[in-house]
């Protein structure tokens, strides 16, 4: 005979497959995932979008992994490399992926040109494994490897960064994600990463500058900008995770197309189910990280990016005039005279600068502010926007290139 629980369970799984239905059909409903469950065979690994996970081996019952931090060249997009720091030749560094109750060490290994550490944000651990230097451990010299070892104690999304000029090495790349999954994970069949992050590298130079504070013009998912922001490639009716972490200088709301996420977690920890709610927009604020989840149960191309408008946008100039309006027509006339070639914009809107762009050459190593372009044109976008691909009946998640619409499913001109 059925006990309660398991009654109250088969309506619940009854309930979130009616309403998966239901949505598909076009019917308005209140997101809801299915119930959770262990899946076989352990964790689902993370999927790292434009980035890595970070290997390790056993020795005597410890995981052990390896970084180093160190000057690198880094790629936003074809067109725009800089000169940063990371860890491992990458930033941000390799997500570090463990499990609770593991009992884990990390050899640090420090080539840059000045002293490091590195503190494990939102971990609970040993005072003298937290990584800020000079009040719990010794700075990490040129040269040197220090150890961290330490048994993790809790489950979630956390990251990892210096505590040693933080604001130059944070600010040129310094930064990684930490993803301890549960002793008894639950279902989810797409776990991905992101780490948010903001530079300044100012027109036609190639080292990020740490002394900006917040005017910053280049605006990353894992330190790529659109259009090389990989796609989150996901099949109908997955359960979809993205964990999200900010460590930049604002605040990062990142919105979804299509879908409503529940929050599921913090860098404090997982949320009870009756603490989630849904939202079409997380705010990231500052040192934190934030869960998402959600049901992918409707196909499409689903714009996935951050809703502060310049933050979708390369190489933004804030300090030009507003010419919103402007008859510029004479002016540029005399102008070009002067200067052949020259093209006076942005009395109509910005827009045009993307076909500009085409074909002017601008700034050296300095992107075009949008150009990013779709099936249908021109995209409009930069910097922290990417897409979720939903697909039915994929094999592989492989990027599928555009959605193909069903007949009568696109928006259509009435009068011109």
């Amino acid at each position: 005979m059925a006990s309660r629980r398991e009654f109250l369970s088969s309506l619940l799984l009854a309930g979130s497959t009616g309403l998966l239905a239901s949505r598909r059909a076009g019917a308005d409903s209140e997101p809801t995932l299915p119930p959770v469950s262990s899946p076989a065979g352990g964790y689902k690994p993370v999927v790292v979008p434009n980035g890595q996970t970070l290997p390790w081996k056993m020795n005597g019952g410890v995981k052990e992994f390896h970084l180093t931090a160190e000057p690198i060249e880094h790629e936003f997009a074809p067109g725009m490399t800089v000169k940063a720091w990371g860890y491992n030749g990458v930033s941000p560094g390799p997500v570090i992926e463990a499990v609770e109750g593991d009992r884990i060490r990390i050899f640090v290994t420090n080539r840059l040109p000045e002293h490091t550490t590195i503190h494990w944000h939102g971990l609970f651990l040993p005072n003298g494994m937290d990584g800020v230097g000079g009040l719990n451990q010794p700075h990490i010299k040129p040269g040197e490897t220090y150890a961290y070892e330490y048994t993790l104690r809790q489950h979630g999304t956390f990251m990892y960064h210096p505590h040693a000029d933080e604001m130059v090495q944070m600010a040129v790349g310094m930064m990684g994600m930490f993803v301890v999954h549960p002793k008894t994970p639950s279902r989810v069949d797409r776990d991905f990463v992101f780490m948010t992050h903001e530079w300044a590298v100012h027109p036609g130079t190639y080292r990020p500058d740490p002394s900006v504070m917040l005017d910053f013009n280049i605006f990353t998912f894992n330190s790529k900008v659109f259009p090389a922001t990989a796609p989150l490639v996901v099949k109908t009716g997955d359960r979809v995770r993205i964990r999200i972490g900010n460590l930049s200088m604002n605040q990062h709301p990142i919105h979804i197309h299509g879908f409503a996420y529940r929050i599921t977690g913090t860098d404090g920890g997982q949320i009870p189910e009756a603490g989630q709610w849904p939202q079409t927009t997380v705010a990231i604020p500052v040192g934190s990280t934030r869960d998402v989840e959600f049901v992918a149960d409707v196909p499409g191309d689903w714009a996935f990016h951050c809703h502060k408008s310049h933050h979708t946008m390369n190489a933004m100039g804030h300090d030009i005039p507003n010419n919103l309006g402007v008859d510029q027509g004479g002016l540029a006339n005399e102008i070009s005279q002067l200067l052949p070639g020259y093209m006076a914009m942005g009395e109509k809107g910005m827009a045009e600068h993307q076909d500009h762009s085409m074909h002017m050459s601008g700034p050296r190593n300095t992107l075009p502010m949008m150009m990013g372009r779709g099936p249908f044109g021109n995209i409009e976008m930069g910097g922290m926007f990417t897409t979720v691909k939903v697909r039915d009946d994929i094999t592989s998640y492989e990027d599928p290139g555009w959605y193909d619409h069903p007949k009568g499913t696109v928006a259509y001109l009435v009068k011109k």
